[in-house]
């Protein structure tokens, strides 16, 4: 088990490696400090002692990868790559272009940002899956071709329209929570009932259909149908058995909807004014902050492979014949 952590953990490193030299060549190659400075000086016509000015103040004077002007260990530690780069690793993000802390930025946003992500994770979860396993159940019946029809119209459907339609409907009309906002402690949970609610619907449509799709290919099986000839339930076959040998699947489900909540989360926290780490990427961008959306890009690519390697763990607990692989 231990070594098999190991050797999934060493296999995320080289990701890791190349998604900050991607990184860099994107934020400092194909847009040079020469462009970034002319974006953030919002000039039509800047001068050059203008441009000079701020990569100083900034830091992107140094050379890119190689200091030839300086001595011993100074060639490679005074460069661009070493100081904007290189700190990621160690979680040095440095500070924005306006001067502020991004570390401390986001210690500060990502419980918002988690309050919204992980009951939306999770509730929509069990929503779908069980959703999934009433229409297996009821496969053939009207029951079924009541919920894939409405899995489609809710596929169909913008998760914009679900946003402002239940800002309008709930929060406006209704007024049964607030429209936007957001506060400290418990008293956050009114700000989180209505984005929930709507990150949970909205993704109903598609998670249900995917998870039925799984749930057919199993009950289909061998195993499932020694299991009835045993004489066990249909509804026990479906949670004992098919719920069981479908979770490899389910989690790697899970994993995919990692980065596309990431991506909701930046939609949900600017149009509820939610203070996490979305809308504070979504405001670094309209404010052309590069340091911030190069940390939040290195952050993202971490967090991506984190998932991918408690994925990895869990499948030796759902199925232990993965540790041999």
């Amino acid at each position: 088990m231990i070594q098999y952590i190991i050797r999934r953990f060493l296999y995320a490193l080289p990701l890791l490696i190349g998604v900050n030299i991607l990184t860099f060549v994107l934020f400092f190659i194909v847009n040079s400090p020469n462009d970034m400075a002319r974006m953030q000086l919002g000039q039509k016509r800047v001068t050059e002692q203008a441009i000079t000015n701020w990569k100083q103040q900034h830091g992107y004077d140094l050379p890119l990868l190689w200091n030839a002007t300086a001595t011993n260990e100074e060639k490679v530690t005074q460069t661009i790559f070493y100081q904007k780069s290189v700190g990621l690793f160690l979680f040095r993000f440095g500070v924005s272009e306006s001067g502020r802390n991004i570390g401390a930025d986001i210690q500060e946003r990502m419980w918002p940002s988690l309050a919204l992500a992980l009951p939306t994770l999770i509730v929509g979860l069990l929503v779908d899956v069980t959703f999934a396993l009433m229409m297996v159940l009821f496969r053939g019946g009207y029951l079924e071709k009541t919920g894939i029809v409405l899995c489609v119209a809710l596929m169909s459907i913008s998760s914009l329209f679900y946003i402002i339609g239940g800002q309008f409907i709930v929060a406006k009309v209704l007024k049964l929570v607030p429209i936007s906002g957001y506060d400290d402690g418990f008293s956050a949970i009114k700000f989180l009932i209505l984005p929930v609610i709507i990150g949970v619907f909205s993704g109903v449509g598609s998670g249900a259909r995917w998870y039925r799709t799984l749930f057919l290919e199993e009950v289909e099986k061998d195993y499932v149908r020694t299991a009835r000839a045993k004489g066990l339930s249909e509804t026990q076959t479906l949670f004992r058995h098919v719920l069981r040998n479908a979770m490899i699947p389910i989690l790697t489900g899970v994993v995919v909807i990692l980065p596309l909540l990431f991506m909701g989360s930046l939609i949900m926290e600017s149009f509820f004014s939610i203070p996490g780490l979305g809308s504070y990427t979504i405001d670094a961008i309209n404010s052309q902050d590069f340091a911030i959306v190069r940390a939040m890009v290195f952050l993202g690519s971490v967090l991506y492979v984190i998932g991918l390697l408690l994925t990895d763990i869990s499948y030796t607990l759902v199925d232990p014949r993965v540790r041999l692989s």
